[in-house]
């Protein structure tokens, strides 16, 4: 039986790895930055998309009942590079001509469709940003209470500095305001921000936004940071286990976060804080101007020339896994040829070992191997081990479809059963084509039984005819003196 204690997450907020307790036994509260809705998710966007997918997977298969809320962002002001808020959503809107809800639904419509293909299960809650207007403005209202915000011409903009005299500014990200002080003299006479560091929490209206709320300062949108707070504190509380997004999120926009909740609600909102790290597209950061850039259709779809063929989603997904989340990874033609190598060996020693003719003893520690499944996902979530640990299982069924191991009906019946648990439901790939490999095989059976009654009739050229036909249709005959098999 697994023990949930063995469970150890790499916290940001710490810098290190811990043993993972959650607030309530047994139950965990996991809130994940979903995606902003005006554009397609990208590849890279994905990656972060599918590793918590991962992460919700591991937890409840270990017996943790997940409340897991992934948000929306279809309204307000992001954040740019120069730290100036847009409103993106309204500018995808004006540059296609149509209204924000149209961008909005449009983009999340493709989005749930990816989710589909990428074989991602669905949160518990997906909440929207303009679903929780008043949630926000409430939060806002507390933080200019407990001095730590301030209203200039109908926008309110967070005090760093009132926060900095109770709390610590840049306790996830690292980042010192003190280091950075001189920068307040240039922006000063430019901005309504009294400190550079200040943020948006409330941006008053321009006329040709294109979504407008009410609020106690006039009329405007929120900002973006403000939105988070808002739905991962009304879900799962003012304190909850797991905050998770990509590492790009780390600042400006988690280190807000832990703001607006401690300048609002007295209390930081996670415990455990996980980011997921970057994907490089052979041997690149993914850019547009690097030529490396795709979305995540179409790989699938074969729409790219980056790639030498199309790969299925769950192949890009498996690739994915032999990467650990923390770490960037590599995404090329190669890789991708070796993950569907791979993911095809995985689920043919599977089909092998259900086959396999149990014996009176196992040679091998059976236990001691899916232990080691659990021992790599204990070890913050270390997808490339457990997959190393499912080789060596691999390799254990092919010595004993070999006759050189022996295994009990028990081992087997374990064996079986973690190996699937592990690979569909935890790394969740389905082993489609494998499954396509299944339907086939009463065809198959009769194709040969056809080929081997030429053979008996010293019918060599239609015996040929048929073996060259199935290798045109990418089907490899082998005779051998146990018989004959096909893949």
């Amino acid at each position: 039986m697994h023990n949930k204690e063995n469970l150890h997450i790499y916290n940001t907020l710490t810098g290190k790895k811990e043993a993972f307790k959650s607030i309530v036994p047994d139950k965990i509260g996991l809130y994940v930055c979903g995606p902003t809705l005006y554009s397609e998710p990208h590849m890279g966007n994905m990656r972060t998309f599918i590793n918590f997918d991962m992460v919700y997977r591991y937890l409840t298969f270990i017996g943790y009942d997940v409340k897991y809320v992934r948000n929306i962002t279809d309204a307000g002001h992001i954040t740019n590079s120069a730290g100036n808020a847009v409103d993106a959503i309204g500018t995808a809107a004006r540059l296609e001509q149509v209204q924000s809800l149209e961008i909005v639904y449009k983009f999340n419509t493709k989005f749930q469709e990816l989710q589909r293909l990428y074989n991602m299960l669905p949160p518990s809650i997906e909440p929207t940003a303009t679903g929780h207007i008043q949630e926000q403005i409430e939060l806002i209202e507390k933080i200019l209470e407990n001095g730590m915000g301030y209203v200039v011409n109908g926008s309110v903009y967070f005090d760093v500095k009132a926060y900095t005299e109770k709390y610590e500014y840049g306790i996830l990200s690292g980042r010192k305001i003190e280091e950075l002080e001189e920068e307040t003299r240039e922006l000063n006479a430019q901005s309504e921000k009294r400190f550079f560091a200040d943020f948006a929490l409330w941006k008053k209206a321009n006329p040709d936004d294109m979504q407008i709320w009410r609020s106690p300062w006039g009329n405007g949108n929120p900002g973006w940071h403000i939105e988070c707070t808002a739905m991962s504190t009304k879900y799962l509380g003012a304190e909850f286990d797991i905050h998770g997004g990509g590492m790009d999120l780390k600042f400006p926009h988690h280190e807000d976060e832990i703001a607006q909740s401690c300048a609002s609600l007295g209390k930081q909102p996670a415990r455990y804080w996980m980011h997921a790290n970057m994907l490089n597209v052979n041997g690149q950061k993914m850019s547009k101007s690097f030529g490396n850039y795709f979305l995540p259709k179409e790989i699938v779809e074969g729409k790219t020339e980056i790639f030498d063929k199309p790969y299925s989603a769950e192949v890009v997904r498996f690739l994915m896994m032999q990467a650990h989340y923390r770490s960037t990874m590599d995404m090329s033609s190669e890789s991708l040829a070796a993950a569907e190598k791979g993911l095809q060996r995985l689920f043919e020693a599977v089909n092998t070992l259900d086959k396999v003719e149990a014996k009176t003893s196992s040679s091998y520690d059976v236990d001691g191997l899916i232990e080691s499944f659990y021992r790599a996902m204990d070890d913050d979530f270390n997808t490339p081990m457990l997959i190393a640990q499912l080789f060596e299982a691999t390799r254990f069924i092919n010595t004993l479809n070999d006759g050189k191991e022996t295994i009990t009906e028990k081992d087997k019946a374990s064996l079986l059963k973690e190996m699937k648990g592990f690979l569909m439901d935890v790394l969740g790939v389905k082993g489609e084509e494998t499954q396509a490999d299944d339907r086939l095989s009463p065809v198959m059976d009769l194709v040969l039984e056809l080929r081997q009654s030429a053979r008996e009739a010293k019918d060599w050229t239609m015996s040929d005819k048929i073996r060259d036909g199935l290798l045109a249709a990418g089907i490899i005959v082998k005779d051998s003196k146990e018989g004959t098999s096909w893949k």
